[in-house]
């Protein structure tokens, strides 16, 4: 009898122990997953660290290089950050930045690339927030549909598409002939290398930017 029992307990206490053992398993797991980033974590991460790499980085460096003076050597300007006798000295250059606040071609061209960016994000609201507004309010079915037609351009180069538009806005374009064709017009509308076209193909271009967080 002593033998049956011992022999019927040694089961029990190696299923314990390895009942004991599998629910260590999951602790040890659930400690790594507080030090590993999550799913959401790294979708979110991600993009930061590319901007932060290839946008911020470049553009800190743009920005050192500006308040630089230029000089015959590697690397072409001159340091920010000088030190004698033991003294740091700060050698910030505003010359160019006094230069473009002096010029009247830099004035006029920023002044006009802050209007067509003004009309083009006011026209791209404008006509993204009833496409938004229909798409939220739409079958899921066709929501859906909507969707991919409104990502769709992304599915091509940046370059392609707004090439794509010089040959529907130059004199002898796409547009022209037919609006000639249907007789509406009878002389070339002069859409290429004008204000026009510029709004045409900034609109074309970020409308999706605009339709997409409205949506959401």
């Amino acid at each position: 009898m002593r033998t049956s029992a011992s022999t019927s307990s040694a089961p029990v206490s190696a299923g314990a122990a390895s009942t004991g053992a599998g629910r260590a398993r999951p602790g040890r797991f659930s400690m790594l997953s507080r030090f590993l980033p999550s799913g959401r974590s790294v979708a979110i991460g991600v993009p930061f660290v590319w901007l932060a790499v290839f946008f911020a980085l470049p553009f800190v460096l743009v920005l050192k290089i500006s308040f630089a003076d230029q000089v015959m050597g590697i690397p072409p300007y001159t340091s920010l950050v000088e030190i004698k006798d033991g003294v740091v000295h700060f050698a910030l250059q505003l010359s160019h930045y006094a230069f473009l606040l002096q010029d009247d071609l830099y004035i006029a061209t920023y002044l006009s690339s802050l209007k067509m960016a003004a009309v083009s994000t006011v026209l791209c609201l404008l006509i993204g927030y009833p496409m938004a507004y229909y798409i939220a309010r739409s079958e899921p079915n066709r929501r859906n549909v909507l969707m991919m037609a409104v990502m769709l351009p992304f599915w091509t180069s940046f370059l392609i598409r707004v090439y794509a538009w010089i040959g529907i806005l130059k004199d002898d374009g796409l547009l022209n002939h037919t609006l000639i064709a249907l007789g509406i017009i009878h002389t070339p509308l002069r859409l290429y290398h004008s204000d026009a076209g510029v709004y045409i193909g900034m609109v074309y271009s970020y409308l999706p930017f605009m339709v997409m967080p409205l949506y959401a």
